[in-house]
């Protein structure tokens, strides 16, 4: 099969036949219908995510049909499937509490073992799949898997976004636009951050009701001036010091920050004005994943047609084209997300 390996940091992936993946009692192959590209990918691609190695093969955004099924997993050849970036097992402490993104024997396509940049992807503990609907596009459902299920749970079982509240976000990338979707369905009065005009303004086409450009000046100070007091949740997307403490100085008393964006590598620690968080009584979530057994809540939402995450997708790429899209991580993107489409031709 074809696949994308990373065998450079900041380097060309380079596009080779490799052996297909091997079927796992409790898994299932999937041929790959479609990957999202994202900037946890250009975390591994730059040499900063610890986990990814040298020979790996990049891809945890994927959406697939089955071509082969272990005799413990539950689906058929033919079924269409999508999957969190956290494969849980089911079975220890923190799975059976229901928490199984926090599971202690996760399995990590793209990260720890070979990921969808490729024609075929192994999907140990297939348990973890939910069945693709019929009105979602292979194309919009490889951006579930990371952002969009990391931001249902980041704003639901985390923040517990409440109608009417102000809800700001800092960066409109993937994970940004995603909340953005998500919390204008819920009901929250948006404002969104960034430092690309056109960024900015297609988060105000898609319902944010203030944009402010974070090269303008204080970033919390404007938040707070704007929503009569401070966001009662507020969303970091990036994974930096200063939009983590922008988020927190935005808040009102008793506000809620939820960091979304991966701190890793030389982001790892910061520096962090915990006076405002003690000063305004303010809770600090963390979030990374989302447990599998929530995608129902999730898919029912959008084929209610109460959300439409067709937006996010910006371009469709070829296998080929992956490389540049990590590239365009080292500055600032464009509006939207990347899929690779054309796999498991």
């Amino acid at each position: 099969m074809r696949a994308a390996v990373l065998r450079q940091y900041n380097a060309d992936l380079s596009i080779e036949e490799v052996p297909d993946p091997v079927c796992e009692p409790d898994g299932v192959v999937l041929k790959v219908l479609a990957c999202g590209i994202c900037r946890s990918d250009w975390h591994g691609w730059t040499g900063e995510h610890p986990r990814v190695k040298p020979g790996q093969i990049p891809g945890h955004e994927y959406c697939g049909e089955v071509v082969e099924a272990g005799p413990l997993a539950k689906w058929r050849v033919g079924d269409r499937v999508v999957a969190p970036f956290i494969l849980s097992c089911g079975a220890c402490p923190d799975c059976q509490s229901g928490q199984g993104h926090t599971c202690k024997n996760q399995r990590l396509p793209g990260f720890t073992e070979p990921g969808a940049f490729a024609d075929l992807v192994s999907v140990p503990m297939a348990h973890n799949l939910a069945r693709l609907p019929e009105s979602l596009s292979p194309v919009v459902a490889a951006g579930l898997g990371c952002r969009v299920t990391t931001a249902w749970h980041a704003l639901t079982g985390r923040a517990a976004v409440q109608a009417g509240e102000w809800l700001a976000i800092h960066g409109t990338g993937g994970i940004g636009l995603s909340c953005l979707i998500l919390g204008r369905a819920m009901g929250a009065r948006v404002i969104v951050v960034d430092v690309v005009p056109e960024k900015l303004d297609h988060a105000l086409s898609l319902g944010a009701e203030i944009a402010i450009d974070a090269r303008q000046g204080d970033v919390a100070a404007r938040i707070v001036e704007a929503t009569g007091g401070g966001a009662h949740v507020s969303v970091e997307a990036l994974g930096i010091e200063a939009t983590t403490n922008g988020s927190i100085e935005c808040l009102r008393a008793l506000g809620r920050h939820v960091q979304v964006g991966m701190p890793v590598g030389h982001t790892a620690r910061m520096q962090i004005n915990m006076n405002a968080v003690y000063m305004k009584n303010l809770a600090l979530f963390g979030t990374r994943g989302m447990p599998s057994w929530r995608y129902p809540s999730l898919l029912a939402l959008i084929e209610a047609g109460r959300v439409d995450m067709r937006p996010l997708i910006a371009r469709e790429v070829k296998l080929a084209d992956a490389s540049a899209e990590l590239r365009a991580f080292n500055g600032p993107t464009p509006p939207g997300v990347a899929v690779i489409v054309g796999l498991g031709a």
